[in-house]
């Protein structure tokens, strides 16, 4: 019996324990300001991982999640010389959800449906990781290192987290991200790249009665900013603006002191990304209602995922390894980011949307397809195994 085989069929028997880590997972609050509960969740990969006598090293982050990075050892580089060894199989702990979600709505399966706070975004992704990496464990035949690399901000952009993402895929090998497979069941080879940012308007307080004329809104300069904001929207080519969140004011008979906005911008090619940003600084710096001051600061950023031609290997390597285990995968582009831009930003060919199938993420419906699991994870470890053969 080949390797391949032999790990194929012990993740074929695996899909109860599987479940039960994911619902363990689910059921543990882990929202991205919640670093106590990304945490907790990280201790059940580090218990996982001991449980099978797989090295881990914790990365400490002061905000957020720490990054936890397993590893379980494989064959020699290749005799091309290639010398990028590490197979990095990636994934985030956090959610986008606020704390108790878990309780509110508890981790449940109907009619071969998974739901819960997580789920698929990107929980299964993790679990399948984990399973993935403990098959080479216990039968060996990894063409490489496998590391398993699992961050705790991505939500937000990986602010502390993209540190630690981009030195692991400067040693990698190859990329898999296990954010949730497409509804349509293909996996993801391009995403938009996005900048997430705050602008905070200053202005000036006044009685709107009885003293409107020595006011100074920061409201009219909000809107003001919104509609120039919005107006950068350029369709054909992939870029969007939207101020999805606003706050102001003092009171309703009060001229507004102080606004602000949130933006986030979606690009696809990098060089948009600093010309659409200087429109953006230009009209924060202008005053549309004289004696505002405004100012804007980057929260988060997003690269572009884009596909080398190494990446397009890879994912054609994906196909036949996910052909085998059932599946039919096509390659889509989304709009959505991840932080498989920044390791095929750094050279690392990056695939992602590799975990299992599901979707209505960051939602009360999100959804994960629980008979996506074994396949999933089945084809990620073909394609492992497989490497070789494609010249990865």
């Amino acid at each position: 019996m080949s390797n391949e085989t032999t790990i194929t069929d012990w993740l074929d028997s695996q899909l109860p324990d599987m479940l039960a880590v994911l619902e363990r997972m689910v059921n543990t609050d882990g929202g991205s300001y919640d670093k106590a509960g990304v945490d907790a969740v990280g201790r059940i990969v580090q218990e996982f991982m001991a449980a099978r006598e797989i090295p881990v090293d914790v990365v400490p982050r002061p905000l957020y999640g720490d990054c936890i990075k397993a590893r379980v050892a494989g064959g020699e580089a290749l005799a091309s010389g290639n010398q990028q060894q590490s197979i990095v199989l990636m994934g985030h702990r956090d959610t986008v959800f606020p704390k108790g979600e878990p309780e509110r709505r508890p981790f449940r399966i109907e009619n071969g449906i998974a739901y819960g706070p997580g789920v698929s975004d990107m929980k299964a992704g993790l679990v399948m990781n984990m399973f993935v990496m403990a098959a080479f464990r216990k039968f060996g035949g990894a063409p490489g290192p496998l590391v398993g690399l699992f961050t705790g901000d991505e939500e937000i952009g990986s602010p502390e987290g993209r540190q630690v993402i981009e030195a692991t895929a400067r040693e990698a090998r190859v990329v898999f991200n296990s954010e949730p497979g497409r509804p349509s069941g293909n996996v993801v080879t391009g995403r938009k790249g996005g900048v997430f940012s705050i602008f905070e308007i200053e202005g000036k307080a006044a009685h709107s009665g009885g003293n409107f004329e020595a006011g100074v809104s920061a409201i009219g300069e909000l809107a003001a900013k919104i509609t120039a904001i919005h107006a950068l929207t350029d369709l054909k080519r992939g870029i969007t603006l939207n101020v999805g969140l606003v706050s102001g004011g003092q009171s309703v008979n009060t001229v507004a002191p102080w606004a602000q906005g949130q933006i986030d911008l979606r690009y696809v090619e990098p060089a948009d990304r600093d010309e659409v940003m200087a429109k953006i600084h230009a009209i924060i710096d202008r005053a549309y209602v004289p004696g505002t001051r405004a100012k804007l600061t980057i929260r988060g950023e997003f690269l572009p995922l884009t596909q080398s031609p190494a990446a397009a290997r890879m994912f054609e390597l994906y196909q036949g390894a996910a052909r085998d285990a059932g599946l039919k995968v096509g390659g889509e582009f989304t709009g959505g980011c991840a932080d498989s831009g920044f390791t095929a930003a750094v050279g690392a060919p990056t695939l992602c949307g590799v975990g299992p199938v599901g979707g209505k993420a960051h939602s009360p419906e999100e959804y994960l397809e629980v008979a996506s699991m074994v396949p999933r994870a089945q084809a990620m470890a073909r394609a492992i195994l497989r490497l070789d053969q494609a010249g990865l």
